[in-house]
């Protein structure tokens, strides 16, 4: 280095392992693994070597790029007004969920009696509080998701034989999905009946026959049909000499008084389905799972199905259903319930905090939406903070990710699936944003 020039601060980066004895993230290698944790030190190293950092603050750039958990999953606050948005993963765990899985999480008695000491029915109590929610189910079983419901009892019930279904109810859900691609590839044949806006009982009667595995009604979430229209209910098909099979989709076991046109298990059972299928991640407000429900033989036959084992769930999704079903109520109804009022309230608040520090910002009533291909048409009159548009990508990509909505050329912060407890962490990612910009 010629005479009197400066030194390359590049040379005063710190080794890796020098970084790496740091107790911070000795501390965050055995919580996170070592991996990540040299990844940030890397990333921070980079940083320092392009001068966006100085040398002796490597180390607090490495801590501030770690990841908050081993998983790649990052929390969000939803503020879209979807209270179960399928890509934020639809319901939010209640906190005895939250805590049954935990409890979960290491050796449990899921197929183990304690008392004999020899195997159990794996998931016993977390059925018998399925059943103790919907009474007018003699049996029940659980699989991985909705479509592992009816996947199983097509395959159980149906393989190589026909299912008897509308034309208005062959739907194609999120991403492509299509029902009828379903049930086919369990072997089943689909005898479709009625026209897209009109099946009537007689159309169901003239195609059941001795090739016929079950009626299948399908709930079409994710839409609605008006005007020139005719659907049989359950208790028309009752009576046809073959099982009734209804596909409720969003999991309400029971009447809801904010969504009279959901169908619900309880409901479709007395009327005479033979067996209801179901989300467990939707209305009902827990994991991620599928729901099948209705007469002891039928579900006896489907869960001793081949196809069953592959389908079944684990320990923590046994945890956290039971816990939902007999725990104390759930984020999914809390937002569904939340008065309009209360929600103004909350906003207004929240705004005239963040207008006084100069945040262009106001209060605006929302309407939000069920979500999750629940109650489609119903809308949920709400309030949400209306920000800038640009603000929108800031938020997504924040220390703590906030994801709104778009509207009339604004970012709206719908308050309906924001719990109250995390109202100062929305107006911090919001603060955060606007101090960005100053």
């Amino acid at each position: 280095m010629p005479r009197g020039a400066a030194p390359d601060a590049r040379r005063r980066i710190p080794r890796t392992d020098a970084v790496l004895r740091d107790p911070r993230l000795v501390e965050a290698a055995g919580r996170l693994g070592t991996a990540p944790v040299k990844a940030a030190v890397h990333r921070a190293q980079e940083r320092a070597r392009d001068g966006a950092v100085p040398p002796d603050g490597v180390a607090d750039t490495a801590v501030a790029l770690l990841p908050r958990t081993a998983s790649g999953l990052r929390p969000v606050i939803n503020a879209t007004g979807v209270v179960l948005h399928t890509n934020l993963g639809r319901a939010s765990l209640s906190p005895a969920a939250r805590r049954a899985v935990q409890e979960a999480a290491g050796p449990t008695d899921v197929e183990l009696d304690l008392e004999t000491g020899v195997r159990a029915r794996r998931g016993r109590t977390a059925l018998a509080a399925l059943l103790a929610r919907v009474p007018s189910a003699a049996a029940a079983h659980v699989v991985n998701n909705g479509a592992a419901a009816l996947a199983l009892v097509a395959a159980a019930l149906a393989a190589g034989r026909d299912i008897v279904i509308s034309r208005g109810e062959m739907v194609e859900i999120g991403d492509g999905f299509r029902l009828p691609d379903l049930l086919v590839s369990t072997g089943a044949r689909l005898r479709e009946v009625g026209t897209t806006n009109r099946t009537t009982a007689a159309d169901y009667a003239a195609a059941v026959g001795p090739e016929t595995g079950f009626v299948l009604k399908v709930h079409p979430s994710n839409f609605r049909i008006t005007g020139f229209t005719r659907v049989p209910d359950t208790a028309e098909l009752a009576g046809l000499g073959v099982p009734v099979v209804v596909d409720i989709g969003s999991g309400l076991p029971a009447p809801h008084p904010l969504l009279p046109e959901e169908p619900d298990a309880a409901t479709e059972l007395r009327a005479g389905a033979s067996l209801v299928t179901a989300s467990g991640d939707k209305l009902l407000g827990g994991p991620q799972c599928g729901l099948l429900l209705g007469r002891e033989e039928l579900v006896r036959t489907v869960s001793r199905h081949p196809l069953a084992r592959a389908l079944r769930v684990d320990k923590l999704t046994l945890a956290a259903l039971e816990a939902t079903l007999t725990g104390p109520g759930t984020p999914t109804e809390t937002a569904l319930t939340a008065d309009p009022a209360d929600l103004l309230r909350r906003a207004e608040r929240l705004a005239a905090v963040l207008s006084a520090e100069g945040v262009d910002v106001r209060a605006v009533e929302s309407a939000g939406t069920v979500g999750g291909g629940g109650a489609p048409g119903v809308t949920l009159p709400g309030a949400a903070l209306s920000l800038p548009e640009r603000y929108a990508a800031a938020l997504r990509t924040g220390a703590v990710p906030v994801v709104g909505r778009l509207e009339a050329g604004r970012c709206l912060l719908d308050l309906r699936a924001v719990p109250v407890e995390d109202d100062e962490r929305l107006a911090g990612a919001v603060r955060s944003v606007a101090a960005a910009e100053r």
